[in-house]
């Protein structure tokens, strides 16, 4: 038997692999081992099967999405844990590049013998397979589309700590007395108990901190010169002794609870201190279970933890503790929302509600800004340049001209191209984009099929330009995209607005946007800042700051929020050339001066209506997609005209759309009253009654993504604008109705969908089931 087919037997006997996997299959092919191993993933728990602990979880990426460096990364964390932990010499392992890139296969199960549970492996002697592995690598080509989002959002496991949290607030019910009315879940009074209980009881990480933060020696603590060092955690222990002091005084005022919402307002900001707070749990924990190696301070940590809780927990699981409670305050105040009648309180209390949830959205935003600048501190990229937004595989040009693999990180504000040195990366280029403009389409022909799909990098002083390849179209259009979303976040709509310079900006404060009073979330690049009147924004808000140097008045925010829209001044005449596109009936001529009323806005919804464009042009947009995919477009020969171009068994056909006194058919037949009605009648009946040949509806508008109906959480309403960052992200408008399709991913990030579009979102800025707060 071939070596892989009994390497694919031997993990699922091992139980790496699930049983059944299609590699352990009689019809399995040495690719489908290939690609199950291809993360580095199912390997470092292969060596956690033969021994425990072998690869720490922590050092796992769980989720690489095929991502090269991450996946990379996996893997030398299972070959380092092979020399250092079972001792195999480095001469007999296979290198990196050779799994992910299956450039020698072979190597990677020929490393040598092991067993597991008296299952030994290799079982039997091999059959010569050489053959087999040649051609591999070809195929990671060919399977490229067919993979997932290589730069999605990565799904949470879950929270840690919630198991922790909810016993360590469990409180056993005492026997109610005759004549005593329950507690209610949403009464004021709990608001008290939270704080309470996490802070001021001998159970939770207060009774640590007791016994802990005290010192029998000067050893314990070191101390600088002239300072004096509070121990971990004080900040916030004494934040929230004040804070539960002032609640306290709140609901016992004989307000009825009215002086809660003016206090979660006023302990907004103060509650930031979280965001540090989080983003060094993670390390906190592992400097106690190197600590806890020293047999005497693990013998310590016992006694503190015998005498805090009965031993229930130890310090390393309070550490998740506070986090807990701050990122669930909106959760009580959504309660409270609910169960109070009081319109006029209960408006109140959603201003304490909305502060919680921008508190929750950046807490999380400051720790997932600080993992990224690890992240960037690890591959030595510089800080500058922005938020990583893709990298990934592609090509480079040298003379005389050849095509050259590279690999590429692309950030908020540049692309820095590298060159493969052994099992690292070496910079070679860094192309600022604020210089460049993209342009979809190669500079001249090429030679060769590998590196067929292209775009450029035009210089807009005329110098140095880019041209990038990419092996497949699938990948070139998610860079295309990802470069059009960073081009987007250096030129913002609006950024001139009003007079305004508006330019991306790392905030070293906690600053508000001028506009929407929410919180700039993160610790870098938070938002835009004015270089004139030195406002703060946020990317969607840009248009409705008021005019530049004075206090924003809401001038050039027309109504949205009673749902009008805004009136326009003509700023030169208009006759009907160019025709409007059939869609809202006549055109409306204007003169220079003329004020116009909008009422109707449907533009954006149009996701098959493309505007000018020629036939191969039609043509491009369509051929990577399905079968059903179309466009309507403006004829340019025929500027009144409009034609209907449809992919239909793997061809683009093209209709052309006769019209006449506000009339528009494909066939004399049947006629309709605009582009809008004619297309949505052949959304649902088949081209076939006009065209025999053409049995297809009009299924899927060409700038829909091609996504099936995942399950839905139901709907949510937006309450603020959003524009997204990247293509992983869902822009919003105030108002939209968003599809909830997950609620499982970053902390305080949902998935929706909204007009064909997919992407995350942040929970803070919709209102889920909205009509339970009418």
């Amino acid at each position: 038997m071939e070596v892989w087919r009994q390497c694919a037997h031997w993990l699922v006997a091992a139980r790496v692999l699930p049983a059944g996997h299609r590699a352990s299959s009689p019809g399995g092919q040495v690719w489908d081992l290939a690609q199950a191993l291809r993360d580095g993933v199912l390997l470092c728990h292969l060596l956690n099967a033969l021994l425990p602990r072998a690869v720490p979880p922590r050092d796992i990426c769980p989720r690489p999405q095929m991502s090269q460096f991450l996946c990379l990364r996996n893997i030398r964390t299972f070959l380092t844990a092979c020399a250092d932990k079972f001792g195999l010499p480095k001469h007999r392992l296979f290198g990196a590049f050779d799994l992910f890139d299956v450039q020698d296969f072979g190597k990677v199960g020929s490393g040598g013998q092991v067993s597991w549970r008296g299952v030994p492996f290799p079982s039997e002697d091999s059959v010569g397979d050489d053959d087999i592995y040649s051609g591999l690598s070809d195929l990671i080509d060919d399977t490229a589309e067919e993979d997932d989002e290589l730069y999605d959002c990565v799904e949470a496991e879950g929270d840690d700590g919630d198991d922790v949290y909810e016993d360590l607030m469990r409180v056993e019910p005492a026997p109610a007395a005759v004549g005593v009315t329950p507690k209610q879940p949403g009464h004021p009074k709990n608001s008290q108990d939270t704080p309470k209980n996490t802070w001021d009881t001998p159970k939770p990480p207060g009774a640590p901190q007791k016994h802990l933060g005290h010192p029998k020696n000067s050893r314990d603590t070191p101390k600088s010169p002239g300072t004096t060092k509070k121990p971990p955690g004080t900040e916030l222990l004494e934040l929230h002794r004040r804070f539960l002091g002032e609640l306290r005084g709140a609901l016992g005022g004989g307000g009825g609870g009215r002086a809660l919402p003016p206090l979660f307002l006023q302990y907004k900001e103060r509650f930031l201190l979280y965001g540090r707070y989080c983003s060094q749990v993670e390390a906190a924990a592992r400097r106690l279970d190197q600590l806890s190696t020293c047999t005497d301070l693990r013998m310590k940590l016992q006694e503190c933890s015998q005498r805090a809780n009965n031993g229930r927990f130890s310090l390393r699981d309070l550490l998740m503790v506070p986090m807990q409670r701050v990122l669930k305050y909106h959760l009580l105040l959504q309660e409270l929302v609910k169960l109070t009648p009081d319109a006029a309180e209960r408006e109140r209390l959603r201003g304490a509600l909305d502060a919680m949830r921008d508190l929750a959205q950046c807490v999380n935003e400051v720790k997932r800004d600080n993992e990224t600048l690890k992240q960037l501190t690890s591959i030595q990229l510089c800080t500058p340049w922005g938020h990583p937004a893709a990298h990934g595989g592609l090509g480079d040009t040298v003379p005389p001209p050849v095509t050259v693999p590279r690999y590429g990180f692309l950030l908020d504000k540049a692309l820095i191209i590298c060159k493969r040195r052994g099992d690292s990366y070496e910079a070679k280029d860094v192309v600022e984009l604020q210089s460049h403009q993209l342009r979809d389409g190669g500079l001249g022909p090429r030679d060769g099929k590998k590196w067929s799909h292209t775009f450029v990098l035009l210089h807009t002083a005329g110098l140095q330009d880019y041209e990038l390849f990419f092996k497949t179209r699938e990948l070139k259009k998610k860079w295309l995209e990802q470069f059009e979303m960073a081009l987007s976040n250096i030129f913002p709509e609006h950024a001139l607005a009003d007079g305004h310079d508006f330019q991306m900006f790392s905030f070293e404060d906690t600053t508000s946007c001028k506009a929407c009073q929410m919180l700039l979330r993160g610790t870098f690049y938070q938002g835009y800042r004015c270089s004139r009147c030195r406002a703060p924004a946020h990317k969607e808000c840009l248009g409705r700051v008021g005019t530049c140097g004075k206090a924003g008045s809401g001038e050039g925010h027309h109504g949205i929020g009673e749902g009008r829209l805004p009136k326009m001044e003509s700023t030169q005449p208009y006759s009907g050339v160019p025709p409007p596109p059939g869609v809202l009936g006549p055109p409306l001529r204007l003169s220079p001066g003329d004020v116009i009323e909008v009422t109707t806005a449907e533009a954006e919804e149009l996701w098959w209506f493309g505007g000018p464009l020629e036939r191969a042009e039609a043509e491009q947009a369509l051929s990577p997609r399905s079968d059903g995919a179309f466009l309507v477009r403006q004829r340019l020969r025929e500027p009144g005209d409009f034609a209907i171009s449809v992919k239909f068994r793997g061809q683009v056909k093209h209709i052309k759309v006769a019209a006449s006194e506000g009339l528009y058919w494909v066939t004399e037949r049947k006629a309709f009253r605009g582009l809008v009605e004619l297309v949505q009648f052949y959304q649902r009946n088949s081209l076939r009654d006009c065209f025999k040949a053409l049995d297809t509806t009009l299924a899927l508008p060409y700038r829909d993504p091609e996504t099936r109906a995942p399950r839905s959480f139901g709907s949510a309403k937006a309450r603020y604008d959003f524009s997204a960052r990247d293509r992983t992200e869902l822009s919003l408008r105030e108002g939209d109705i968003v599809r909830v399709l997950s609620k499982r991913g970053q902390p305080g990030w949902w998935k929706g969908e909204i007009y064909g579009r997919v992407g995350w979102f942040p929970a803070n800025y919709v209102d889920e089931d909205y009509s339970d707060y009418c």
